[in-house]
């Protein structure tokens, strides 16, 4: 059989998630298997069982990532790596991280099926704690391994009870004796759910994703003068939170001047004192701002700065701006996404170029290696969400492209 004959089962990679997703079911249809809980454990024991049943051989690092590795007629050469998660949120669904495991089980399932040996051998992983929800850093496991952090950073990080990743590795069987990094990779893809509502809005069927937005995190203060409602007069008064929302209106407009990958959110509010009788004398608020080019993400960053000048010198009141965290803008690698364009022309998928605005663990991977992804899309564009859905066909989809870019690249 001709390699780019060759099509996955649909039907088993569907079942595959559904077997998956009884472990750690919420009454919602969803998913609860928090990072290193038992529940993940017995998640990874699954998917291991299928990965030994497909011929891989299973090597675990320090920090718990899971590799099974297919060989090739010469394994001197770096092998095409793919893969994600299986850790969720505490109320996830069933395609987060898990479609992109379970849809490069299927690409080494078929290869099984049809007997095919790849020039270069073949890697899946499964990256530990990439959600963050239950331990930080966020993509823990793809992190250490790009160098982003130390292992004992990861291996020390404790949970809200002050248990340790260390001590839960053990406790789940998963604190693997390999060295954490240092494994080559000749190109790495991942398969994911898009999370978003664009490719469904457009009625595409696979994301050829060309990197990720870069993003920088800031929390506000804004200080003004807690004094009574009644008796101060509006024009001497000096209220935070009136202030505060001139800035909050400030970043979705810099966002929509930078479109279409201007991002722009307030996610979090804090008002104090808090009572329906006194002038907000406090202001604290949370900014994202994202975007995929580094110049515009500067761009933003420097207007973002200007308006909290001007309030600070209209209103009376005091802005403190800091920032938080700073993620650049992530190309994913030209060729691997030449790769994956073709493989959606190829096969008649209807498609669009697309940047991803959620962290994975292709963006750490992206900096040692070659990379690209996969999208597919998502009901209404929901995820982090127990009711988080996709059509079978095009998880089909997606993991065919999968099958037709390791293929290529392997051969």
């Amino acid at each position: 059989m001709e390699n780019n004959s060759l099509s996955i089962n649909g039907q088993r990679l569907w079942d595959s998630l559904m077997d998956l997703a009884r472990i750690g079911a919420t009454k919602k249809g969803g998913n609860c298997r928090l990072a290193l809980s038992p529940l993940d454990g017995q998640g990874r024991d699954l998917v291991v069982g299928w990965m030994k049943q497909a011929g891989l051989t299973i090597t675990v690092d320090q920090v718990g990532n899971i590799f099974g590795r297919r060989a090739g007629r010469n394994n001197a050469l770096a092998p095409v790596m793919t893969g994600s998660h299986l850790d969720t949120q505490p109320t996830g669904g069933k395609f987060d991280g898990c479609f992109g495991v379970l849809a490069g089980l299927e690409v080494m399932r078929t290869l099984q099926d049809h007997g095919v040996t790849t020039e270069a051998p073949l890697e899946l992983a499964v990256w530990t704690n990439e959600e963050g929800t239950r331990f930080v850093p966020v993509m823990m496991g793809s992190g250490v391994f790009a160098g982003k952090f130390s292992l004992d950073t990861a291996l020390d990080a404790c949970d809200a009870d002050g248990k340790r990743v260390r001590d839960e590795l053990q406790a789940i069987g998963y604190a693997g004796a390999a060295p954490v990094g240092g494994r080559p990779i000749g190109a790495y893809f991942e398969a994911h759910i898009e999370q978003g509502p664009i490719l469904e809005n457009e009625d595409k069927v696979i994301g050829v994703v060309t990197g990720s937005l870069g993003l920088r995190w800031y929390d506000v203060t804004v200080d003004g003068m807690e004094m009574h409602a009644g008796p101060t007069p509006m024009p001497l008064r000096r209220d935070a939170l009136f202030a505060a929302t001139h800035l909050m209106q400030a970043v979705i407009n810099i966002a929509n001047d930078h479109q279409p990958d201007g991002r722009g959110t307030v996610g979090v509010v804090q008002v104090h004192p808090g009572s329906r009788n006194v002038i907000p004398g406090r202001v604290s608020f949370t900014v994202d701002l994202r975007h995929q080019d580094a110049a515009s993400l500067s761009e933003m960053d420097a207007s973002l700065r200007q308006a909290c000048a001007q309030v600070q010198g209209q209103h009376g009141v005091r802005v403190d701006l800091k920032d938080v965290q700073y993620f650049p803008p992530t190309p994913f690698d030209a060729s691997l996404v030449g790769m994956v364009r073709a493989a959606a022309e190829q096969a008649k998928l209807p498609h669009r170029d697309i940047p991803t605005g959620a962290g994975h663990d292709a963006v750490y991977i992206a900096s040692i290696a070659p990379t690209a992804m996969i999208f597919v899309p998502c009901k209404d564009g929901i995820s982090h969400n127990e009711i988080e859905d996709a059509k079978p066909e095009h998880l089909e989809a997606g993991c065919n492209v999968l099958l037709a870019v390791m293929l290529a690249r392997s051969c």
